[in-house]
């Protein structure tokens, strides 16, 4: 009899969701890190009373009333509302793109207005390509174009992309933004789903609550001593990089990654905002995060004297760097899935989250997917 059911390999929010379920139903868990604290990318650490999200901003956000009531159960969560702004050299726009928007683009201020200065633009565009024989959107600059037009392709979308790609938008797929919302009313909230907030006390205390009860280590690298640590459990949860955990046999994904500079300053209120993007090409971050507004609201933000932000800058993915984003290009994609078809038939393991799928997920759906378990 091997010690425990369930070795799980990662502590983000899939494994520690698994090993929640699995523990409520009387199976032993045995859940490994590499990293020095649990919690994955959902981390936080605590500078000067501000709970900040080393690994970049996570805001929860979903309509699935199962999992809000499931997350809201391990620990409450707040009203966030996310409301980003986009700074471009210096003038500021309301995201995503909403009345606001185009007020502050065009000084319009009716939807019919708004609307016509977008389909005068987008006809322009269109006009442009049929002229050169073109058909289709070959890449993302001209599926952009086509979509919104060139004044808020050139201001609010070319510089981000790029710099979070590490690619000009013409080398871009098209079928990353096969469509940009446009809302024709006065409305700042990002997401459309019915609920979304941040754990009251920071994304450590929802970790802590689904991990209770269960073993946990540390500082443990699953590949430092395979063997050993299969011989650990009937079944392995694996939520690492795919490519690894087959040793590269087939080549290496790509991804994109984050580099994070932190700076705590002597002042309660930086910029206003917890999420600020910096749309053009020159500025090198692609935003700033001031961590006290994801949990702190109107006075409170004040009684801090001290407020933490983190600029953030995308770069390509090197041995060493912790992998963020999959590169969903032809090559990424075709290589992935023979992955995935080695990972269908091994025994005994369940390959799930963003980096043993090869997948981008936001948080929501991956405990989605975990409750949908027959664990």
């Amino acid at each position: 009899m091997k010690p425990y059911d369930y070795l799980i390999v990662g502590s983000g929010l899939y494994g520690a969701t698994f090993a929640h379920i699995a523990h409520l139903k009387g199976k032993k868990c045995l859940v490994i890190d590499k990293r020095q604290h649990l919690g994955g990318n959902v981390y936080c650490k605590d500078v000067e009373g501000i709970h900040v999200h080393v690994y970049g901003a996570h805001i929860f956000h979903t309509s699935n009333k199962a999992v809000w009531d499931f997350v809201n159960s391990i620990t409450p969560f707040n009203r966030y509302t996310n409301s980003p702004v986009a700074n471009y050299k210096g003038r500021l726009y309301n995201l995503p793109f909403n009345m606001n928007t185009f007020y502050q683009m065009w000084g319009v201020t009716t939807p019919e207005e708004a609307q016509a200065k977008i389909d005068e633009q987008r006809r322009q565009t269109m006009e442009a390509m049929q002229a050169a024989g073109i058909t289709e959107p070959r890449n993302l600059e001209e599926q952009a174009l086509t979509l919104v037009g060139r004044d808020i392709y050139e201001r609010l979308v070319k510089g981000y992309t790029e710099k979070q790609w590490g690619r000009k938008c013409t080398d871009l797929p098209a079928f990353i933004i096969r469509r940009l919302p446009v809302r024709l009313v006065f409305d700042n909230n990002y997401f459309n789903d019915a609920y979304q907030g941040i754990p009251i006390g920071g994304y450590n205390r929802l970790v802590e609550g689904l991990l209770e009860g269960v073993e946990c280590r540390v500082d443990a690298d699953f590949f430092d001593n395979r063997p050993h640590w299969e011989a650990m459990a009937d079944k392995v949860v694996y939520t690492g990089k795919i490519d690894e955990y087959f040793d590269y046999q087939l080549g290496k994904l790509n991804y994109r990654t984050v580099r994070f500079e932190h700076e705590t300053l002597d002042r309660p209120n930086f910029q206003g905002n917890a999420v600020v993007n910096y749309t053009d090409a020159e500025t090198p971050w692609t935003r700033i995060i001031e961590h006290k507004h994801f949990e702190m609201f109107g006075q409170q933000v004040y009684d801090n004297p001290y407020t933490v932000v983190s600029r953030e800058y995308s770069t390509e993915w090197k041995e060493g760097m912790e992998p963020y984003y999959p590169v969903n290009d032809d090559t990424n994609n075709r290589l992935a899935q023979r992955y995935r078809d080695m990972a269908a038939v091994q025994p005994n393991v369940l390959f799930g989250g963003r980096l043993a799928e090869y997948k981008y997920y936001d948080m929501a759906p991956i405990i989605e997917k975990v409750l949908q378990l027959d664990i």
